[in-house]
């Protein structure tokens, strides 16, 4: 059964209430944005809203807006400033169990150790990497196409895919997919406890810092390999090197794999711009059905936080320093400013402009590598199964409104 998004109320001083783990869908309208997220950017670009208690940070919907705070460096993204927008208190949890490594960092720091793994993840290194994948995905196909009917999509593709690929680039063995998986669900649920969403990141930490290790010793040609020449010539500790590992082994397959899913689903549904991706020969116009899709599903809704360093003016508003800013960034992706009919899905628009990586130094250094999965995922599936339909209605899908990242926990498909 479909879940039911949670509700925002509205305080009695008339400051709406944003959940911990804000769900920006509902049950009746699953790939669009609900009425409760909408009444937030009826509010205005930059408003306050009411979180975690008595925490009022303020809330920034506008494309134009939100790009232009995430490069402002007078925006912090480390957690534990005062004042950062979190539901956990870096108190309670330790600094170093909520650390993601750099995503929490500010420069120079943050850019030197982003530095460190920003390199395999260059254009030209992702699309060395484009007939392997092409492999990988056609690999996972016939293994579907042999098996029984109707097929779970998650399982049989759009999870393995993603986490294969990054095994090999990260140098993680893909034989503990089943661990590492488990694990980062844990991490991104909203509905977990936070004491098992830090033993989940901890036990993830820990499986790294064994890899990275073993890799000290016997290197190989893998990203974690480099990472640990770096702890040897003294430029990184093991347990930073770990933090990375879990960064980017979470954000490499789980990410990815709801795009994978959802996109197909929405794809499905739109049969036919679904035609489109799946006969053109032309790449251009898969790269830019794709960043449609990116913009029209903005799959993470926790919302990218700050806390202000500086007094800042925002449209008409001031933010004061030690405030937290969160950044929607599915409401900026919807913005008609820079979309017109931003609720029509549309594979032909420029929706390069979009936020769904984020902008700024800390926009996703793994989004080379996603839109090169995507490209290569969404026509070879079509073509390949091209009688591929959901087997159950759209109403019964189980749709992950308990998690931070947004798809579906199984995909029932048959062709």
């Amino acid at each position: 059964m479909t879940s039911t998004a949670p509700t925002p109320d509205t305080a009695p001083t008339g400051i709406p209430h944003l959940p911990d783990f804000p769900d920006p869908r509902s049950a009746a309208c699953p790939f669009g944005v609900s009425a409760e997220m909408r009444a937030l950017r009826d509010r205005g670009p930059v408003s306050r809203v009411r979180s975690w208690g008595e925490s009022t940070p303020w809330v920034v919907t506008s494309h134009a807006e939100q790009k232009a705070l995430l490069s402002d460096p007078r925006l912090s993204a480390d957690f534990s400033n005062p004042g950062f927008p979190s539901p956990v208190d870096p108190e309670k949890a330790g600094k170093g169990k909520r650390d993601m490594s750099f995503v929490g960092m500010d420069d120079p720091e943050h850019a030197r150790l982003r530095r460190m793994v920003s390199g395999v993840f260059t254009i030209k290194r992702i699309e060395a990497l484009r007939p392997a994948v092409e492999r990988m995905t056609d690999g996972f196909l016939d293994s579907m196409l042999a098996g029984p009917k109707p097929a779970d999509l998650v399982q049989s593709l759009a999870l393995p895919l993603p986490s294969l690929v990054i095994s090999e680039l990260l140098g993680v063995p893909y034989e503990d997919h089943e661990f590492f998986q488990r694990n980062s669900k844990t991490i991104v649920s909203s509905v977990a406890t936070a004491e098992d969403r830090t033993a989940a990141h901890t036990h993830l930490a820990e499986y790294l810092d064994d890899l990275v290790g073993k890799k000290i010793t016997e290197p190989g040609d893998d990203l974690l390999s480099q990472l640990g020449a770096r702890i040897e010539a003294g430029e990184l500790t093991r347990h930073q090197a770990a933090t990375m590992g879990v960064l980017l082994l979470l954000g490499g397959h789980e990410t990815t794999a709801n795009m994978i899913t959802l996109g197909t689903l929405l794809l499905l549904e739109h049969p036919d711009q679904l035609a489109v991706v799946r006969d053109t020969d032309d790449p251009k116009v898969v790269a830019t059905a794709v960043e449609e899709l990116l913009r029209y599903l903005s799959i993470v809704h926790l919302g990218r936080r700050r806390t202000a360093l500086e007094d800042i003016e925002v449209a008409g508003r001031t933010i004061r320093a030690g405030e937290g800013v969160i950044l929607l960034s599915e409401l900026a992706n919807r913005d008609p400013q820079v979309f017109p009919d931003p609720d029509t899905l549309d594979i032909t628009r420029n929706a390069r402009p979009h936020l769904a990586f984020g902008a700024g130094t800390h926009h996703c250094v793994g989004q080379p590598l996603a839109r090169m999965e995507l490209q290569v995922l969404y026509p070879t599936l079509f073509r390949r199964i091209p009688t591929l339909r959901t087997a159950v209605d759209l109403e019964q899908l189980p749709f992950t409104h308990d998690a931070v990242i947004y798809g579906v926990h199984e995909l029932p498909v048959t062709w």
